[in-house]
């Protein structure tokens, strides 16, 4: 089954997600907090709090995309080095 373009577009947008999370460090500084697996988690829950939306809301679908982009600017800066998850 092909995918629609919108469709395509979200998986690359989790695609992005998921890199930005490898540029994270794994260890934040001489302790043992694993930041890439926070970040991980971080973007997978967003994106599995979003799951039951219809495909055929068009709207909403392109408003999250657009704000999970901005998120991902944010949260792919290297100054950002690690979230919390809750």
């Amino acid at each position: 089954m092909a995918h629609s373009g919108i469709q395509k577009e979200v998986l690359a947008l989790y695609r992005q997600c998921l890199r930005a999370c490898r540029t994270k460090p794994a260890r934040i500084g001489g302790k043992y907090q694993e930041a890439r697996p926070a970040f991980k988690s971080f973007a997978r829950a967003a994106f599995e709090q979003n799951v039951g939306i219809s495909k055929r809301e068009f709207g909403l679908i392109e408003y999250l995309l657009r704000k999970g982009k901005r998120q991902l600017e944010v949260y792919a800066s290297p100054e950002v080095r690690k979230i919390d998850v809750r």
